[in-house]
């Protein structure tokens, strides 16, 4: 076999996983609840507000050298914080407050831009927490095949954070 037809084969090669990746979802969605006990007030209250996040972050404890720099009023809308974290940098910003739910936009750059939300709902004298995450991956036939494995990834960090509003919103 010659030099062109190893070079033609790999190129079609790549064509074809190119074009395979881009049959994949373009978008992601992941989302995690638990059932606390705490007042749903009190859960929107503690994600509406910077140091309440903080206070549940769940990235603070799977990454120790994780920098945080508050910005916006104190809490609702416009509160937010950037932050810096051995998986890279970004912003998060509080972009809705209603009584049952927090919806943050993030700007992780070129990994782009997800919307989270927390919302907190009384259940039969508790309160379901659910938290979620939507993403657009774009035309990238990268981040559409980690697109695959994004809910594995984010969601025992959802899982943690849900556990750790246990504790502080109790």
């Amino acid at each position: 076999m010659d030099i062109k037809k190893i070079a033609s084969y790999t190129v079609c090669g790549v064509a074809v996983l190119a074009v395979a990746a881009m049959a994949l979802p373009r978008h992601v969605s992941i989302e995690r609840s638990a059932v606390i006990n705490a007042a749903p007030a009190a859960v929107i209250a503690l994600a509406a507000s910077n140091t309440g996040y903080q206070a549940f972050n769940p990235y603070k404890d799977l990454d120790p050298e994780l920098t945080v720099e508050m910005f916006g009023p104190g809490s609702g809308v416009g509160s937010g914080f950037s932050f810096e974290s051995k998986d890279g940098a970004g912003q998060q910003t509080v972009a809705a407050v209603t009584s049952d739910q927090v919806t943050f936009d993030l700007d992780l750059g070129p990994l782009g831009q997800p919307t989270q939300a927390i919302s907190a709902v009384a259940v039969d004298g508790a309160t379901q927490v659910t938290w979620t995450m939507d993403m657009d991956l774009g035309m990238n036939p990268v981040f559409r095949v980690m697109g695959l494995s994004m809910d594995g990834m984010m969601g025992p960090n959802f899982e943690l954070g849900l556990a750790k509003i246990a504790d502080v919103a109790a």
